[in-house]
């Protein structure tokens, strides 16, 4: 199981096919993105990745957070998230991943935060039809109408469908197809929507549920930007060293 992605919604847009039709996509970027500390097995009881993205300024950043960041030699950064792996997908300390850790037909899962409404009624919040435009309904043709019961149970049940907040909660997409990934410039397009506003950040992993669709191979355990020298920053296929040299000496 491979480590996902931090990215950045930049917006929707469409591309066009070569018969002349037009897909509806969505672009993101992913840029600055390093990985900032292991999670182990034997220190915190599973085994991830928390991986860092965005820029923040060391003023805006809380002691303690500094240091985090100190040790893993890496700039504060404004998005922090864990990834859980399987123990042989360990990517090095301070390495940055690019977008080509993902491939073109390559089918994935974006989580992210939907675009809050705000207070809104029952009909533009599920769906509901709303009261009729007669029969003695006057002033209420929008309303939920009766939310209760009689004497008994005398009480609104939890979790009824009324007026309220919508929007702004976490939500999954699952198996959206990969339309291109670029390294160099950190753009993936993906086919379809994803939640959330222009500017916010979600996370890419790969689809999680089965598929009789072949997907193209991925670079595992990761997809690393390539460094000044030209060279892809180093990718550990196993568990940190130094975890294990300190649960050594823990356990001395």
């Amino acid at each position: 199981m491979r480590t996902g992605l931090i990215a950045k919604k930049l917006g929707a847009s469409r591309v066009f096919n070569e018969d002349g039709s037009q897909t509806p996509v969505t672009v993101l970027m992913v840029e600055g993105l390093q990985v900032v500390a292991h999670k182990t097995k034997e220190k915190d009881g599973y085994d991830a990745l928390q991986l860092g993205a965005g820029e923040k300024r060391a003023s805006r950043t809380t002691k303690p957070m500094r240091g985090h960041f100190a040790k893993a030699k890496v700039e504060p950064k404004r998005k922090l998230t864990e990834f859980r792996i399987s123990a042989d997908a360990f990517v090095d300390v301070g390495a940055e991943l690019s977008a080509g850790h993902f491939v073109a037909g390559q089918l994935v899962d974006v989580c992210g935060i939907t675009v809050g409404k705000g207070f809104a009624g029952a009909m533009k919040r599920h769906n509901f039809a709303g009261l009729e435009a007669s029969h003695g309904v006057s002033i209420s043709h929008r309303s939920h109408g009766s939310t209760g019961n009689r004497q008994d149970p005398g009480r609104v049940f939890k979790g009824k469908r009324m007026a309220g907040h919508m929007g702004q909660v976490r939500a999954t997409i699952q198996n959206l197809t990969v339309v291109s990934a670029e390294a160099d410039s950190g753009m993936i397009v993906l086919k379809g929507a994803v939640p959330g506003a222009p500017g916010t950040w979600v996370r890419i992993t790969d689809a999680v549920k089965s598929t009789k669709k072949k997907m193209p191979e991925a670079p595992f355990p990761a997809g690393l930007k390539e460094a000044k020298g030209g060279k892809k920053s180093e990718a550990k296929a196993e568990a940190p060293a130094a975890s294990e040299s300190s649960n050594a000496k823990a356990e001395g």
